[in-house]
């Protein structure tokens, strides 16, 4: 560990800065010339480079930090415990994706989760009897039972409608996810073989009207409405509402009750994972396994990747277009065409110059949202988490420990208290915490008999009261959570040897995620489709010719692992193809 803190309270480290898991080196040198340049070493970056390449362009990755994956990386924060620092989880890898670049054959392993929810109360036991909780996997009976607790109404007849309901509304989006959004522009002006050429865009937008044809007014109100007001008509037992609702809000400074949440719900549900819907599932070796797969085979086509490579800025050339880039060394570098995986106001903020973009654009880049409720904590224990509403016996694991385990989510008006107290520039007192322990599933992280957890926490604020975060604040957030999972699962904080707490500026500092956000912009419906992250950027071009978003901040947004990257990719084939 390159720098460690030990708190006053007991032998608990807290990681500043930590080893990482590298990825393979090239040997490759890097060159003055290239017909595609990609900022950034995530796997977005990796696939949007594969493609271009097999597209006929020499292509060269660049990724500022020592380790490759962007958020999706694995680090070694304390000798032996390997954490998926940041992205903890896999689903949304699209299937032709996953095929395309022969990922399995790259060494892409996961191990899938089921059952994937588990919800524990903070109740007394009836005699005595442990306290309740709540399981959802992909067995349905297993499911009714688990919520005939709660509800025998629920368990029988709402649960299996409401699941075949969403799952209707979720697969009708994925025509979406796999095109550029419609090319407006293309088809209101030019000439009738160009309105023809762009026509081609709506076929997506038809594809996802047929799926849903009688459905599309509950599509409608689904990503309209705020998700209580269907949870509520659907459903009778409270912690199925609150369980379901925390998907609604995962991620998002919103409030179950706000409208909009139940697009976050659906994007969510709408994961595929090996051809099996719904599926979310551990990469071996943590979440950097996917980058450093999509990375390999990259490289087998003849893809340059680089690490520790700091672009500096764009080159643009006297004639407005874009020619390349400089590092922060000096170094220039030389395209055609360059993909910035970086959000989009880092991108025209502080990569490209100002006197290049109209003040009218970099207005509008002003008014993106990247507000973000997550603090990211990850723990290395030395036992493996007990919890009273499933107590399992000798620290052997029991179903419920795979999966996202929503703790203080019993209830919408615990989320609900947490997020107001958040939007009022507090951390949360009792915030929402979605933990996961993939060493579980997967005995390579941790060292035998240990456990990394992830701790996904909501809700808290950028700026603290309109200050900074200090590590005093770190360290009493810390306390704050650890103190919540004691409760649920007693002897926790004894088990913690080593912790790392990411809040939002340490997010937005370390993986560039400007304001924390992990989707690169709030999935909000003005930030989404043909408005993402702009109206005016919606189709990846950018008012400097040759340069190109490739990143979440773009359609279809983040958490569709790799979608952006292939939207771009066909974006620049087609431009470069037609000039």
């Amino acid at each position: 560990i390159a720098a460690a803190m030990w708190t006053g309270r007991g032998p608990r480290a807290v990681a500043i800065v930590g080893t990482v898991t590298r990825s393979r080196s090239s040997a490759t040198a890097l060159k003055s010339q290239y017909d595609a340049l990609v900022i950034g070493g995530g796997e977005i970056c990796e696939t949007v480079a594969t493609y271009l390449q097999k597209g006929g362009l020499k292509t060269a990755v660049l990724e500022r930090r020592h380790v490759l994956g962007g958020a999706a990386v694995s680090e070694e924060l304390f000798p032996g415990f390997h954490f998926s620092r940041c992205s903890y989880l896999l689903s949304l890898l699209r299937p032709h994706i996953y095929t395309d670049l022969e990922l399995k054959k790259h060494g892409l392993k996961v191990y899938k989760r089921d059952p994937h929810a588990f919800t524990p109360m903070l109740e007394e036991g009836v005699n005595g009897a442990p306290p309740r909780s709540l399981t959802l996997g992909s067995d349905l009976a297993m499911n009714q039972m688990e919520i005939g607790k709660f509800s025998k109404k629920d368990a029988k007849v709402a649960f299996p409608d409401f699941n075949a309901y969403l799952e209707k509304l979720a697969g009708a989006i994925h025509p979406l996810l796999d095109a550029p959004p419609v090319d407006i522009p293309g088809l209101t002006s030019g000439s009738p073989m160009k309105r023809l050429a762009a026509a081609k865009t709506l076929m997506p937008i038809v594809k996802c009207g047929l799926k849903l044809g009688r459905n599309i007014p509950d599509f409608y109100e689904i990503i309209t409405a705020p998700i209580m007001k269907i949870l509520n008509r659907w459903f009778e037992s409270e912690p199925l509402r609150a369980t379901l609702a925390t998907d609604a809000v995962i991620g998002a400074m919103t409030s179950p009750s706000n409208p909009g949440s139940g697009y976050v719900l659906l994007h969510h549900v709408m994961g595929e994972l090996e051809k099996e819907k719904g599926s979310w599932g551990y990469v071996e070796g943590g979440m950097g396994g996917v980058s450093l797969a999509i990375a390999s085979s990259a490289r087998s086509y003849g893809v340059d990747i680089f690490t520790e490579k700091d672009v500096g800025q764009v080159l643009v050339g006297s004639d407005g277009a874009a020619k390349g880039v400089v590092l922060k060394d000096g170094t220039e570098i030389h395209s055609k065409v360059v993909l910035s995986n970086a959000t989009p106001y880092v991108t025209f903020k502080n990569l490209t110059p100002q006197a290049a973009l109209s003040p009218e654009f970099i207005k509008a880049v002003d008014q993106i949202d990247y507000t973000s409720p997550v603090t990211k904590i990850n723990v290395a224990v030395d036992k493996l988490p007990n919890f009273l509403a499933s107590p399992t016996q000798d620290d052997k694991p029991g179903p419920h420990h795979q999966c996202s385990i929503h703790l203080n989510c019993e209830s919408v008006e615990l989320l609900e208290t947490a997020y107001k107290e958040s939007i009022n520039g507090r951390p949360s007192t009792r915030p929402m915490l979605e933990m996961t322990i993939p060493s579980v599933l997967d005995p390579t992280l941790a060292p035998p008999g240990c456990h990394v957890v992830s701790l996904f926490t909501q809700f808290t604020p950028y700026h603290i009261e309109g200050r900074e975060w200090t590590n005093e604040d770190r360290e009493a957030y810390l306390d704050t959570a650890f103190d919540w999972v004691e409760k649920y699962a007693p002897g926790f904080k004894k088990s913690v040897v080593g912790s790392d707490i990411l809040a939002p500026p340490d997010l937005e500092r370390i993986f560039g995620l400007t304001g924390g956000n992990i989707f690169h912009g709030s999935m909000s419906l003005d930030q989404l489709y043909l408005a993402r992250p702009l109206p005016s950027l919606s189709d990846y071009r950018t008012p400097i010719k040759g340069l190109y978003l490739c990143g979440s901040g773009s359609h279809p947004g983040g958490g569709v692992m790799g979608s952006p990257g292939w939207n771009a990719a066909l974006t620049v084939l087609g431009d470069l193809k037609r000039h």
